[in-house]
């Protein structure tokens, strides 16, 4: 019988792939988006969706199944989880910036 910490870490793990599959998804939708409209805001709105939700759930997850799985050494766990907020960062500044910006 599987423990309420085991499972606990099943649906961890499953949330975050599933975060990163959806992600990917709507940074997808967003630059089909950008190629049906072609314009400069649609551009950074799906640069800023993909960075947001495919990038950074992609690093955040490889890197916690990495280091749950002893491939890596815990002293790498800060440098992902400073990259995967860049991701975010960035992410969030060119959505920002494709609401304000005109054309």
């Amino acid at each position: 019988m599987a423990t309420l910490s085991a499972v606990l870490d099943w649906l961890i793990v499953s949330l975050a792939l599933g975060s990163t599959l959806v992600g990917s998804y709507v940074g997808y939708q967003a630059y089909r988006g950008y190629r049906r409209h072609d314009s400069r805001t649609m551009r950074a709105l799906s640069a800023g969706l993909f960075l947001l939700t495919a990038l950074a759930f992609g690093v955040a997850f490889v890197g916690s199944v990495l280091l749950r799985q002893g491939y890596i050494g815990l002293q790498y766990q800060q440098p992902l989880t400073l990259v995967t907020r860049l991701f975010q960062f960035c992410g969030v500044v060119l959505i920002a910036y494709s609401l304000h910006s005109r054309g």
